[in-house]
């Protein structure tokens, strides 16, 4: 069974502070943050050797994914490298996986978010858009490239470690708290637990490690 944790943020900084809090004791030595927005988490954990990027936000230094042959960083340069509901947005996820692997030293954290689990109100109430695949008058600066539900993005991490020899240390999934009572009735509907958590569950996190 996979562990879920209730939980939820709003914003970027709450999601920042869950990581702070859940996951504080692999942040330790040299630290990359891709995706850092505000770099939440160089504050957050009191990081001195810290490199945050992003193509917004205040990095440390701005990159697009997208048109990179590489990450500009030594191999195992970094001994945590955490990469946070970023992947999603890139049409090479496969290239930029295999560059953090790549730089990372000794921990790997990634989350990726469960599309189906965003995108099944709207289409159910027949709203006809859906937030990050809608089809806006202009292009947007970004968006989300692939639509999966948990069960694909854990099969996806479960998978990319395996071929990249790396240890699963921890993986779990987090759902929005609810009244014990809705919550029940939910797991009575979708006993099999990976169909309630494609259906319910927002975030896939797992903490990888290299030999």
């Amino acid at each position: 069974m996979l562990p879920v944790e209730r939980v939820f943020f709003r914003t970027r900084l709450e999601r920042a502070q869950f990581i702070a809090a859940r996951l504080r004791g692999y942040f330790s030595g040299k630290v990359l943050d891709v995706g850092c927005d505000e770099a939440h988490l160089k504050t957050l954990l009191s990081l001195r050797d810290y490199v945050g990027i992003d193509v917004c936000g205040k990095p440390d230094l701005r990159l697009n994914l997208e048109q990179i042959a590489r990450l500009p960083f030594s191999d195992a340069f970094f001994d945590c490298v955490i990469c946070c509901e970023v992947l999603e947005h890139l049409e090479n996820l496969h290239f930029i996986f295999s560059e953090l692997v790549r730089v990372s030293r000794r921990y790997l954290i990634v989350s990726l978010p469960n599309n189906w689990g965003n995108a099944r109100r709207p289409i159910e109430r027949g709203r006809g858009s859906i937030g990050h695949y809608g089809l806006p008058l202009r292009a947007p600066p970004d968006r989300h490239k692939w639509f999966f539900g948990l069960s694909e993005a854990k099969e996806f991490l479960e998978g990319q470690a395996a071929e990249n020899k790396l240890k699963v240390l921890e993986a779990f999934a987090t759902v929005k708290p609810r009244h014990r009572l809705v919550s029940a009735l939910r797991h009575l509907r979708f006993p099999n637990q990976l169909a309630y958590l494609n259906r319910y569950a927002h975030t896939y996190w797992t903490v990888l490690e290299k030999p």
